[in-house]
C-alpha cells in the first residue's frame, strides 16, 4: 500500500524545529527517487490541505488536488505510471486534468501518457464533452493535457521519418512559445516560467500562486549538483538565472517565523526545499563558478582545474565519484558553459 507521510501541525515550534519537522518527514525520500523497484510503493508528502508531492515514480511529482480536477507537474517514468495512478486515488477520486512538464528527462516525461489517458480532459468536465469528435480527436480521446515549452516538444518527438525518443502519447498536447503562461485550476492561479538555457533548453518552474509552492523539476537536485546538460542548450548562467527567479517569487515566513510556513519548492529529486535552502543552493553554484572563471583566467586546463577540486566544500553533500552525473562531469560542465561564453 502507498505510504502516506503526513506533515505535523507545528505552529508553536521554533522556526528551526519547523524546518527540521519538515525535512525529517522527508528526508527518506532522497534515495527513494532512484533505490525503489517497481513492486515498492510511493510516498506522498503533504504540504498544504489541497497539495502533495509524490516521491518514488522518478522525478518528484507535484500535484494540487480541488474540485476542478488534479493538476500534477511531471509524470514520473512510464514504469511507475500504475503506481503513480493508484496513489493518486488514495487521496482523491478527481481525475488528473492537466500535467505540466519541467523538463525533457525520462524520470520526468516517460510517464505522461499513461496518466494522461487515465486522466480526463477539461473540455470532458461536465456530463456531454464539449466539442464533439473533433474535441475527442484533439485531446487523444479526451485525455488529460500536457503542457510544455515548444522546445520540449521538439526534443520528445522527431522529424518526419525519423524515431521520436518517446511515443507520440508522452508528447505535449498544449505546448507554448511565450515565456510566461498560466491556468486558473481549482481556485488558483498557476504560472509557468520558461527558463531557456538552464539545466537544458527545455525547462520550466510552476508556481502555484494560493498553496506558495514553486516546482523547480531538474533546476533544483537536492541529492547532487545541477547536471548542466550543454549538448541540449543547458548553461551555468542560465541555472543561476533561473534559480534567482525562484528566490523572487518565494518568501519566508516573516514576521510570523515561529508559525512556521513560506513558500516551498519542490525540487526535481530529494527532499523539500524552502527559499532558504535555494538561495544556499544558488550561492554554491556561484562560487563555484566564480572560482571556476578564476582558474581559466589564470591560464589552468581542464585537468588543473579538476586537479584543483573547486566544488571541494559540497562534495559530501551533492558530490559523487560514480554514477551518471559525477563532481567531475558538474565541474567540466561548468568550465566547457564558460568557454562557450568568452568566444
Amino acid at each position: 500500500m502507498t505510504r502516506l507521510v503526513v506533515r505535523p501541525k507545528i505552529s508553536n515550534l521554533y522556526p528551526w524545529l519547523v524546518k527540521a519537522s519538515v525535512l525529517m518527514s522527508i528526508a527518506m525520500l532522497a534515495p527513494t527517487a532512484f533505490s525503489q523497484s517497481a513492486g515498492d510503493p510511493l510516498d506522498i508528502v503533504y504540504l498544504r490541505s489541497n497539495f502533495f508531492v509524490i516521491a518514488g515514480a522518478g522525478g518528484n511529482i507535484a500535484a494540487q488536488v480541488g474540485p476542478d480536477g488534479v493538476v500534477i507537474v511531471d509524470a514520473g517514468t512510464r514504469e511507475a505510471a500504475d503506481r503513480v495512478i493508484s496513489s493518486l486515488k488514495k487521496v482523491t477520486d478527481q481525475p488528473i486534468r492537466y500535467i505540466i512538464d519541467t523538463g525533457p528527462d525520462a524520470d520526468h516525461v516517460a510517464g505522461n501518457g499513461i496518466l494522461a489517458k487515465a486522466g480526463r480532459s477539461i473540455f470532458a468536465a461536465g456530463t456531454e464533452p464539449l466539442g464533439g469528435d473533433f474535441a475527442k480527436a484533439m485531446t487523444d480521446g479526451f485525455a488529460a493535457s500536457i503542457i510544455a515549452p515548444n522546445q520540449l516538444l521538439a526534443r520528445m518527438s522527431a522529424p518526419t521519418g525519423q524515431k521520436a525518443p518517446f511515443p507520440s502519447d508522452s508528447w505535449p498536447t498544449e505546448s507554448f512559445a511565450e515565456k510566461r503562461k498560466y491556468i486558473y485550476m481549482n481556485h488558483e492561479g498557476i504560472e509557468i516560467f520558461r527558463q531557456p538555457a538552464a539545466h537544458s533548453d527545455s525547462d520550466s518552474i510552476v508556481f502555484f500562486r494560493a498553496s506558495d509552492v514553486i516546482a523547480a523539476g531538474d533546476l533544483v537536485d537536492a541529492n547532487r549538483f545541477p547536471v548542466i546538460d550543454l549538448e541540449h542548450g543547458g548553461s551555468i548562467q542560465g541555472e543561476i538565472e533561473a534559480l534567482n527567479r525562484i528566490i523572487e517569487f518565494s518568501v519566508r515566513p516573516i514576521p510570523f517565523v515561529f508559525q512556521g510556513g513560506g513558500t516551498y519548492i519542490v525540487p526535481g529529486h530529494g527532499h523539500i526545499y524552502d527559499v532558504s535552502d535555494v538561495v544556499e543552493y544558488r550561492d554554491m553554484i556561484v562560487i563555484i563558478r566564480d572560482l571556476i572563471q578564476d582558474m581559466i583566467n589564470r591560464g589552468m586546463t581542464l585537468d588543473q582545474i579538476k586537479e584543483a577540486s573547486p566544488a571541494r566544500g559540497w562534495e559530501l553533500q551533492f558530490g559523487a565519484d560514480t554514477g551518471s552525473w559525477t563532481t567531475n562531469d558538474f565541474v567540466e560542465a561548468v568550465y566547457r558553459s564558460l568557454m562557450v561564453k568568452q568566444k
